[in-house]
């Protein structure tokens, strides 16, 4: 579904290449969105506050300033769903990524039925957010880690640690039964949206990230099976 209550999602793709933002405005509309470009890190600023996106797609290496400074200035302006584009396969760089507040990421080159894949997955996710908001769910509490469903907050010994839309759904999916292990398909199609063994690094992303900010700790590895919560 590209479309609620009759309102085309709008999408900003950010890549410097011209045959591949085409070929990604292409699909993408072609699948139904309204879709801006930009191609460099001012143009994407600018092109952010005039359209008003509900997602952006944004590569990493960018001319002016680069997909990381980018996604910082866009978060800091309105919290939106940010897929990073990158042709870098090094775990540091990807965590750097997720740690400014991008939501996923693929690595290129990719196919376009996964960016599709993984954009509508992304939009899914900030649906079924706006839903649980408006349910006004109770608070999880373990340990000293307090889960607020209904504000998206959290706190870790009552000091505030900022999530990414991502971060939280894992860690509100993995607090729900703490303790219980889940296995890493039921994470991909339940936080993701699929189920596919290509998420697999994804997923060990957003845990490292995860860990470093509530506590390494705190999620448990079983180790062929996937992950747990702990006190």
């Amino acid at each position: 579904m590209t479309e609620e209550k009759g309102t085309t999602r709008r999408l900003l793709v950010v890549e410097d290449d011209v045959t591949i933002n085409q070929a990604l405005a292409d699909r993408l509309t072609a699948e139904g969105f309204e879709v801006f470009s930009a191609f460099d890190g001012p143009g994407a600023i600018t092109a952010f506050d005039e359209h008003e996106p509900d997602l952006v797609l944004l590569d990493v290496m960018l001319p002016g300033f680069d997909g990381l400074e980018v996604c910082r200035r866009i978060q800091a302006k309105r919290p939106v769903p940010v897929l990073m584009l990158t042709a870098k396969v090094d775990e540091t760089d990807v965590l750097v990524g997720l740690g400014v507040g991008a939501d996923d990421y693929v690595v290129k080159p990719f196919r376009m039925r996964e960016v599709v894949a993984r954009v509508q997955a992304l939009l899914r996710r900030v649906d079924r957010a706006v839903e649980l908001a408006a349910a006004n769910q109770p608070a999880l509490t373990v340990g000293d880690l307090v889960l607020e469903r209904s504000t998206r907050r959290v706190q870790v010994a009552e000091a505030e640690v900022h999530l990414t839309p991502l971060e939280f759904d894992l860690l509100a999916m993995l607090a729900e039964r703490p303790g219980a292990v889940h296995s890493r398909e039921a994470l991909m199609t339940e936080v993701w949206g699929w189920a596919d063994a290509r998420g697999t690094r994804t997923l060990d992303s957003h845990v490292k990230s995860l860990r470093a900010k509530v506590g390494a700790s705190r999620v448990r590895t079983v180790h062929g099976v996937g992950y747990a919560l702990e006190n």
